[in-house]
């Protein structure tokens, strides 16, 4: 394997090392040609790295990045034996900087007897790539490896790739990407632009775009009241009241009206428990959880006073604990976004949409550092039982980014 001359970070958690010794991967788990996309996600299908479990996924794809010329570093992050395999691969010291960011962690895949064919073994059946991971993300990562392969195949690039690469995007992604980054800033690697390979079309390649996503925030909201006989409520203090009277402020004027390129942000009670099985006692305590996904008109912390003011003020023996998941982000449209959307244009036809919906993403922490975006294959199977996708859409997404690497000066 190829040494790296990347510095060892200085984190408590983690270190940078070159993959190597009992990491290398075999040459039979390899395919012969890179620059085919269908073998590449073959390979990667075919080493189950069901989260945490990182299985042997990022081991190939170290040794295909590293047949093809890119530095390996392998930055495992965490404690103990259970700690978070991630990667970054960088090929090339010159600008510009174009960085492609993923994931290898899947999540389990069911009933195995469910599937059309074993989740595993990258079989393609009527045209399309049955397995775990086809298009979440493996065959994404699959149609960069060979756009790449492409590109190297008629020459070094002139601006620098990289690939930053978690085993923690299905789990808590506590010492995945955003660890990474940390790493990478440390060491001078923040790129120019990063595009992420979410499967961001709901139904045809080439009809989505992500530059930006909203913000998500879970609140759990709890009122204590006094218990007492249904019958003598003066002698009792109705939580249930309280509270219902706080969820229906939250909800009697709409957050937002949505901006240029967010729709409006939306607040969800998701639960609403009492635990009461008796009719005739008032309840000590009463609690409710809710949802808001939140556009760029806020910020989670904002959020967090609003709900805490309003419970306040309505439910004065009442807690509020919030747990902000993301913030909202938007990158917007400038040169290379511009490139991405030529390149999809040129190779399917259409113009994708500039989108912002659906949940978060890791793109939610690259935002922090460089502009980003997404954008990756159709995602209508992903999580199910026989995920797949159709190969002629993995080449084309491999055409895709070639011609986008090529727009933005490789």
């Amino acid at each position: 394997m190829t040494e790296t001359a990347l510095k060892t970070p200085a984190l408590p958690t983690g270190g940078g090392q070159p993959f190597g010794g009992d990491a290398q991967a075999s040459p039979a788990d390899l395919p012969a040609d890179l620059g085919d996309p269908l073998a590449v996600a073959q390979a990667l299908i075919r080493q189950p790295s069901v989260t945490p479990d990182p299985g042997g996924a990022q081991q190939v794809l170290a040794a295909m990045l590293e047949r093809l010329g890119f530095a390996v570093t392998s930055l495992p992050f965490g404690e103990g034996e259970g700690r978070t395999p991630n990667l970054f691969a960088r090929l090339g010291t010159a600008g510009p900087h174009i960085c492609y960011a993923g994931h290898t962690d899947v999540v389990p895949p069911g009933n195995e007897a469910d599937w059309r064919v074993p989740p595993y073994a990258g079989e393609v059946v009527d045209g399309l790539l049955y397995g775990r991971g086809a298009c979440d993300m493996k065959g994404g990562i699959a149609a960069f490896v060979a756009a790449v392969a492409r590109l190297v195949a008629k020459g070094a690039p002139r601006g620098s790739i990289s690939f930053l690469i978690t085993g923690d995007e299905e789990g808590p992604a506590t010492y995945g990407t955003c660890k990474v980054l940390e790493w990478m800033e440390q060491n001078g690697q923040i790129p120019t632009y990063c595009l992420v390979g979410e499967p961001t079309n709901p139904a045809t390649l080439g009809e989505m775009l992500k530059i930006g996503r909203r913000g998500s925030l879970n609140a759990h909201i709890v009122v204590e009241g006094t218990q007492g006989h249904a019958a003598y409520p003066h002698r009792a203090d109705n939580p249930v009241h309280r509270l219902l009277d706080v969820l229906a402020a939250l909800r009697a004027t709409p957050l937002d009206h949505g901006t240029t390129y967010f729709e409006p942000s939306s607040l969800q009670v998701t639960s609403l428990d009492v635990g009461n099985m008796a009719t005739n006692v008032i309840p000590a305590r009463a609690q409710a959880r809710l949802n808001i996904r939140f556009n760029d008109l806020h910020t989670g912390a904002a959020l967090k006073g609003w709900l805490e003011t309003t419970c306040r003020s309505l439910a004065p023996r009442s807690k509020v604990d919030v747990r902000i998941s993301g913030e909202s982000f938007l990158t917007q449209p400038g040169p290379e976004t511009e490139q991405l959307v030529n390149a999809i244009t040129q190779v399917t036809g259409l113009v994708p949409a500039l989108d912002t919906g659906g949940g978060t993403s890791d793109a939610r922490f690259i935002a922090r550092y460089c502009p980003v975006s997404e954008f990756g294959l159709v995602g209508a199977s992903i999580h199910k039982v026989d995920e797949h996708t159709a190969v002629a859409d993995l080449l084309k997404l491999a055409e895709i980014y070639e011609t986008f690497l090529k727009g933005v000066g490789m």
